[in-house]
C-alpha cells in the first residue's frame, strides 16, 4: 500500500464512526501514514567491522548461550574465544559449540584474568551476585563488557561499576533487551515523533504469570532478596528502564507499595508435604504443583541440564524434583519476594508513571497505556492502538501484520558495533542511564520497606 493509498483510506474513514472503526496496518504503513522511519532498527552509526570482535563468555547458562549464538550466525562480526563456567557439562557443551581450545576453558572467572588480555571484550551472564567483581576486573584489564541485567545487586555496586567504566574509558553495554523488541521500538518512534503530542503520563503493567513467579521467585535463584536482589530490580529493572527510555526524562521521585501476600507457610493446604514428590494429598489440585509444571507439562526444563535423549527426561526431572528447590512446596520455601507491587513515579516536567508487577496472572508480557496531549496509545506487546483526539481515528498494529523478531541478537549487534568501532554512542543506552534505571528500582524498594517517598539522585 502506497502513502497515497493510505491517505485515501484515511480520508474515507473520516465519514465513519471513529469510535468503532479501526485501521489495522503494518509498521511500514503506520510509518508512512505518520511520516516515521520505516526501519525501526536503522542505526546510521553501523558500518562494516575491520575484523570480528573477540569475546570471552563468563557464565555459560541460558542467557549466555542466547547472546553468544550471535557468533554462530555472524562469524564475521563476533568470535567467542574463551569460556568460564564452574559446571563441567555446561562448560564442555559451550566449548564444543564454539570450538574453544582447552587452554581457554576456565572453571571460575578469576582464572580468565590471570592470563594476559587475550580478547577485546567479556560477556558476563553469571548469577546476579557475581556480576560486580568480574565486571570491575574486566574493565581494569582493558576489556569492554556486555553485562546481563541487573547490573549488580546493590546500589553501591552499581555506582562502583559506573565509576570504573568512566575511569577506564571502557564500554559497558547492559542487556536491556526489551528496547530491541518490535513493540517497544515502534512505541519509541511514535512517542519521539510527537504523534500523540507531549507525554503526560504512562500506566505500565508487568504480569509475571503464576508459573514464572513460582519457578523464579518462589522456588528459584531469585526467591530471596537477601541472597539475590529485590524483585523490583531482578524482574522489573526491564520496566524501569523502558519507562525511563520511553519518557526520555530523568526520574525524580518514587513511591512503592507491595508485599508477599500468598506464598507463606500459613497458607500451606492441609495434607501438603515438604515436596510435591512426597505424596502430597493436594498435589493434583494445586496450580503450583512441581510435578505438573516440570514433569507433566515439561515447562522451564533448562534449569535441569536435560540430556539429548528425551526417553531419559522423566527420570532426570524426577531426580531433580526430589533433590533441588524446584520440587519443594511453594508454601514452605525461604522466599521473601513480594508477589505484587504498585509503584508511582514522577519524572522531569511532572510526567507521571504508574507501574504494577503482578504474580497472579494467567498471562505474561507487558501492558502499556501512554497518555499524550494529542492522543493516546494502548498496547500489550502483541498489539497497540493509537487514537488521535482531533479526528477520533484509531490506527492499530498487531504481530499478525508484521514479522516478530526478538531483541536479544539486535542488542548484541549494537554492542558488537560499539566495541568494534570503539564508539559507545552506538548503544541504545549509555551506562549512566542504565544505572539510573537501577537506582529507580533501589529507591522503590526503600520506599516499599520504609513507607516513604524517595528522591532519585544519580
Amino acid at each position: 500500500m502506497t502513502f497515497k493509498d493510505l491517505v485515501l483510506k484515511s480520508k474515507a474513514l473520516q465519514t465513519l464512526n471513529y469510535a468503532t472503526e479501526t485501521i489495522l496496518l503494518t509498521w511500514k504503513e503506520i510509518a508512512a501514514l505518520f511520516g516515521l522511519d520505516q526501519d525501526i532498527y536503522k542505526n546510521p552509526l553501523h558500518k562494516p567491522l575491520p575484523r570480528p570482535v573477540d569475546a570471552i563468555l563468563i557464565g555459560a547458562g541460558h542467557r549466555g548461550n542466547i547472546y553468544t549464538d550471535y557468533a554462530l550466525l555472524h562469524p564475521g562480526e563476533l568470535n567467542i574465544v574463551g569460556v568460564a563456567d564452574s559446571h563441567a557439562i555446561r562448560n564442555g557443551k559451550f566449548a564444543r559449540k564454539h570450538n574453544i581450545a582447552a587452554a581457554y576453558r576456565f572453571y571460575n572467572w578469576e582464572e580468565v584474568f590471570k592470563r594476559e588480555k587475550f580478547a577485546d571484550a567479556v560477556i558476563i551472564t553469571t548469577p546476579d551476585y557475581m556480576h560486580t567483581a568480574p565486571c570491575i576486573k574486566a574493565l581494569e584489564m582493558g576489556y569492554d563488557v556486555l553485562l546481563e541485567k541487573p547490573i549488580a545487586n546493590t546500589e553501591a555496586e552499581c555506582r562502583q561499576i559506573l565509576e570504573t567504566a568512566k575511569a577506564t574509558g571502557r564500554i559497558v553495554g547492559v542487556c536491556h533487551v526489551l528496547r530491541y523488541s518490535p513493540y517497544f521500538r515502534q512505541l519509541k518512534e511514535i512517542i519521539d515523533s510527537k504523534t500523540i503530542g507531549e507525554i503526560v503520563s504512562v500506566q505500565h503493567l508487568e504480569p509475571v504469570e503464576f508459573v514464572h513467579m513460582t519457578h523464579s521467585y518462589v522456588r528459584g535463584n531469585w526467591r530471596n532478596s537477601k541472597v539475590a536482589s529485590p524483585i523490583i530490580l531482578a524482574k522489573c529493572c526491564h520496566d524501569t528502564d523502558i519507562l525511563r527510555w520511553l519518557i526520555n526524562e530523568p526520574a525524580r521521585h518514587i513511591q512503592c507499595f507491595g508485599d508477599l501476600r500468598w506464598f507463606k507457610k500459613e497458607h500451606a493446604p492441609e495434607g501438603s508435604t515438604e515436596r510435591c514428590t512426597d505424596g502430597c494429598a493436594v498435589e493434583n489440585e494445586c496450580p503450583f504443583s512441581a510435578l505438573q509444571i516440570y514433569l507433566r507439562d515439561k515447562q522451564r526444563l533448562y534449569v535441569f541440564n536435560m540430556p539429548k535423549n528425551i526417553n531419559k527426561w522423566d527420570k532426570v526431572i524426577l531426580k531433580n524434583l526430589k533433590t533441588t528447590n524446584y520440587g519443594r512446596c511453594v508454601y514452605r520455601m525461604d522466599n521473601d519476594q513480594p508477589d505484587h507491587l504498585t509503584v508511582n513515579m514522577q519524572f522531569e516536567k511532572n510526567i507521571t508513571a504508574a507501574f504494577s508487577m503482578e504474580a497472579f496472572t494467567s498471562y505474561k508480557g507487558r501492558v502499556t497505556r501512554i497518555m499524550g496531549t494529542a492522543g493516546d496509545i494502548v498496547g500489550d506487546m502483541e498489539n497497540y492502538t493509537i487514537t488521535d483526539f482531533k479526528t477520533g481515528r484509531e490506527t492499530s498494529w498487531s504481530l499478525k501484520t508484521d514479522y516478530h523478531g526478538g531483541g536479544d541478537h539486535r542488542l548484541v549487534k549494537d554492542w558488537v558495533q560499539a566495541v568494534g568501532h570503539q564508539d559507545p554512542a552506538i548503544l541504545s543506552s549509555n551506562i549512566d542511564v542504565s544505572v539510573e534505571s537501577h537506582l529507580m528500582a533501589f529507591a522503590a524498594e526503600r520506599s516499599r520497606l520504609n513507607k516513604t517517598i524517595e528522591e532519585i539522585v544519580l
